[in-house]
């Protein structure tokens, strides 16, 4: 059996007192070890860290540990010159250039139907036939009516030389000559009645073939052979794709940005097109406060589709050798909004206000006017948190450095 020995309440005390010192001191030491936590975008932050370039010691003696973050190569992006566009952002549905509804010009019935929806059709061709037995029958009858008047007109102008010769020579009366004179003028009347029901009537023959009005493409066949129909009635729709419209929207603020002949750049299904900016409204809507312009895009090998979306900017100004940094390096200041980066000087991490000019969202740009040089280093998109003074490790770079090292 054992027995147990009472200390006294000061020695007990004491004791306790060193038992805590050295758990504390522990508790300290194994933060110091802690493992590095994991930022995104494979980012590794850690305090106190041996490859921090000796941080561990003075943070050890200063009692303050300093962080440290491994950034990836595609994490950090230079400053460089390059042009960027400024310009003004549009968005519509492309329609074709022309879409042409083909109608009846006369009442009959169809004998024949030659084209089907998709079918690229020339100015010109047949589409389809009425049934023109009729209308050849009264062209032939006004043709036969023409040559009778011409005959007629021969015969009285013959007359009328015949009388004026007989006139002079005294022997026939001026009554006898003046009624020459009318018969040659009521035969002109009859053969310009006469040419002009031909016409008619050749203009009815023809309206049997109904022709393709423009070079397209037929979009919709609205008849089918054997019908009968009324005139006027829809036939078919052509459609001209080879130019593409699109009808936008620009606030009038910045109309004045906006001229004929401007380049468009634009994204529609997935790819990027330029177009140019055709016709400008010359006047504002009251209800929106917007001006209409009008962008047109070649679309010669029909990859576009009418009644496609689109998006794009209109190019207002192109500012060339500009210092410009990715859009995704720019943050804006908590408190006032202010922009700023993060810009890398040696191995840490430094903050840089910066003043900006020309955004281009489309090309992910940004203009720099003040505040960054070229040639620095910056932290592009999300990748944790940072702050002045950070320590900053770029993958590949430490081994590429020690590699260079080795080789001398």
């Amino acid at each position: 059996m054992h027995s147990i020995r009472l200390l006294p309440a000061s020695v007990a005390a004491c004791l306790l007192i060193a038992c805590s010192g050295r758990d504390d001191a522990a508790v300290s030491s194994a933060q110091a070890r802690a493992p590095n936590q994991p930022v995104a975008n494979g980012g590794v932050a850690s305090r106190g860290a041996a490859g921090n370039g000796g941080s561990e010691g003075q943070s050890g003696a200063q009692g303050r540990v300093t962080p440290s973050i491994t950034l990836a190569a595609t994490d950090v992006a230079s400053v460089r010159r390059d042009a960027i566009e400024e310009g003004i952002a549009i968005t519509g549905d492309l329609h074709p250039i022309e879409t042409v509804e083909v109608r009846a010009r006369l009442e009959g019935d169809l004998v024949g139907v030659y084209v089907r929806e998709g079918e690229r059709v020339r100015a010109g061709q047949v589409l389809a036939r009425f049934e023109s037995s009729e209308q050849e029958s009264g062209t032939t009858s006004a043709e036969a009516d023409r040559v009778a008047a011409q005959a007629d007109l021969a015969t009285t102008q013959w007359n009328l030389e015949q009388t004026a010769e007989l006139f002079k020579a005294g022997a026939v009366a001026e009554r006898d000559y003046k009624a020459a004179q009318q018969a040659v003028t009521a035969a002109r009347a009859r053969l310009a009645a006469a040419q002009a029901h031909v016409r008619a009537t050749s203009s009815t023959l023809r309206d049997t073939r109904v022709l393709a009005p423009t070079n397209g493409v037929v979009s919709q066949k609205l008849v089918d052979n054997g019908e009968h129909l009324a005139r006027g009635a829809p036939l078919f729709t052509v459609v001209r794709s080879d130019v593409l419209e699109l009808a936008a929207a620009v606030p009038a603020r910045q109309a004045n940005g906006v001229r004929v002949g401007q380049t468009v750049h634009f994204t529609a299904d997935g790819r990027s097109f330029d177009g140019k900016l055709a016709r400008v409204s010359p006047t504002v809507d009251p209800s929106s406060r917007s001006v209409a312009v009008y962008v047109q895009i070649p679309n010669a090998s029909g990859t576009l589709k009418g009644g496609t979306f689109a998006s794009g900017r209109v190019v207002s100004r192109v500012v060339p050798n500009a210092l410009v940094v990715p859009a995704a390096a720019i943050r804006q200041s908590a408190d006032e909004g202010k922009p700023y980066v993060y810009r890398i000087a040696g191995k840490t991490i430094d903050i840089a206000s910066v003043q900006l000019g020309v955004v281009d969202d489309r090309a992910g740009m940004a203009e720099v006017l003040d505040g960054l040089s070229e040639g620095d280093r910056v932290v592009v998109g999300n990748v944790g948190a940072l702050g002045r003074g950070m320590q900053v490790i770029i993958a590949g770079e430490e081994a590429a450095t020690k590699r260079g090292a080795r080789t001398q």
